[in-house]
């Protein structure tokens, strides 16, 4: 297991990424079973979506 900020493996896996995500997001922790080598882009692709919908789902829109 491995312990990184959002931010370290969007910038070395999509690094065409990083101007989509804010700071907060960015500035996730995430725990990867198998470690950054074993990240492919789709499995970036979904950490993603997963770290944006976490911090979303307490924001109410009017």
């Amino acid at each position: 297991m491995e312990t990184v900020k959002l931010s370290t493996i969007v910038k070395t896996v999509t690094p065409e990424l990083v101007h989509f995500l804010t700071r907060e997001e960015m500035d996730q922790t995430i725990v990867l079973q198998s470690g950054m080598k074993a990240l492919e882009y789709e499995d970036v692709l979904e950490i993603i979506q997963a770290s944006i919908e976490r911090l979303k789902k307490d924001v109410y829109y009017h």
